[in-house]
């Protein structure tokens, strides 16, 4: 029968954790970078076919940081 503890009983997790602080940072600054372009984005649709489209640029930028960010420390 073989010994399981030779490691010395440690268990060694390779479990990657991103602080949350940092996360909040990054989210943030990309937040603040997307607002102006869906601002944008946004009156354009309402120019072009007279209807807000259902989102409105925060929820957009919101979104757009939501998907941008984890991708940076996806990496």
């Amino acid at each position: 029968m073989s010994d399981q503890t030779s490691n010395g009983g440690f268990e060694v997790s390779h479990k990657r954790t991103t602080p949350r602080g940092e996360f909040a940072v990054y989210f943030a600054i990309i937040f603040a970078a997307t607002l102006p372009l869906a601002c944008l984005t946004w009156a354009l649709s309402i120019l072009k076919n007279g209807n807000a489209g259902g989102k409105g640029p925060i929820k957009r930028a919101w979104s757009q940081a939501n998907i941008i960010t984890p991708m940076i420390f996806s990496a």
